[in-house]
C-alpha cells in the first residue's frame, strides 16, 4: 500500500467522555485508539479529533427529531458539558484541531472540511465510537467527496459486535481499506 502520509489525516471521532462511558468502558479497549495517535504524530500525519455538542439552548436540534429531541430533553450535550470534551485517554496535543458536530457525520455542520482543504488533505484515517454511527456515516460523506479511506477496525467501536463485524467485513471495504491498527501502521515505514 502506498504511503500517503504527506496528504492524510487520522480523525479520532466521537472518543468523548460521554460515548467513551457507554461504548468502551475497559480502558484496554481505548488502546488501539492510543497506539494509532501516537504513530501517526511520530509520522507527522495530522490528528483531527471529532465531537458531537451543541450551543447552549440546543438551537441546532429539531425537537420533533425523536433521537435529537431526547438529547435536548436530557441535557448534558452542550460543547461545556464534561460529556462532549475529549476523553483524557486520547487527549489532543494543543495544536490539534477539536472539530464540533452537530450531527452523526463529522462532516454535518462542522468545518471539518475547510480543516481538510486548507492542508491538502485526500485521504483519511477514521477511528472511533461508534462503528454504526459517526463511522458510517462518516465514511459514506467521504467516499462521496472522493477521498481516500482507510478504517482501522480495531480502533472503532460498537455497542453491537454483530454490527461492526459486518460493517467491517462487508460494507466498508466496498470504499476504503479496512484493517487493524498494527497493519496501518506496518504501511507507514
Amino acid at each position: 500500500m502506498q504511503n500517503h502520509s504527506g496528504k492524510a489525516a487520522l480523525l479520532v471521532m466521537d472518543m468523548q467522555n460521554g460515548m467513551v462511558s457507554r461504548f468502551a468502558r475497559n480502558e484496554e479497549v481505548l488502546q488501539p485508539n492510543q497506539k494509532a495517535i501516537a504513530s501517526a504524530r511520530a509520522h507527522n500525519i495530522p490528528v483531527i479529533f471529532i465531537r458531537l455538542g451543541f450551543s447552549k439552548g440546543y438551537p441546532e436540534l429539531n425537537r420533533q427529531s425523536p433521537i435529537y429531541a431526547r438529547v435536548a430533553e436530557y441535557g448534558g450535550m452542550t460543547i461545556f458539558d464534561e460529556a462532549t470534551q475529549i476523553h483524557p485517554s486520547v487527549k489532543p496535543l494543543e495544536n490539534e484541531p477539536v472539530v464540533t458536530k452537530y450531527r452523526v457525520s463529522a462532516f454535518s455542520g462542522s468545518n471539518l472540511e475547510v480543516i481538510l482543504s486548507a492542508q491538502e488533505i485526500d485521504t483519511l484515517i477514521l477511528s472511533g465510537i461508534t462503528t454504526s454511527g459517526v463511522v458510517l456515516s462518516t465514511l459514506r460523506e467521504a467516499a462521496d467527496k472522493d477521498y481516500s479511506l482507510t478504517v482501522l477496525k480495531d480502533a472503532c467501536h460498537d455497542g453491537d459486535p454483530e454490527v461492526h463485524h459486518m460493517l467491517m467485513e462487508k460494507l466498508f471495504p466496498v470504499q476504503a481499506n479496512v484493517m487493524t491498527v498494527d497493519a496501518w501502521i506496518d504501511t507507514l515505514d
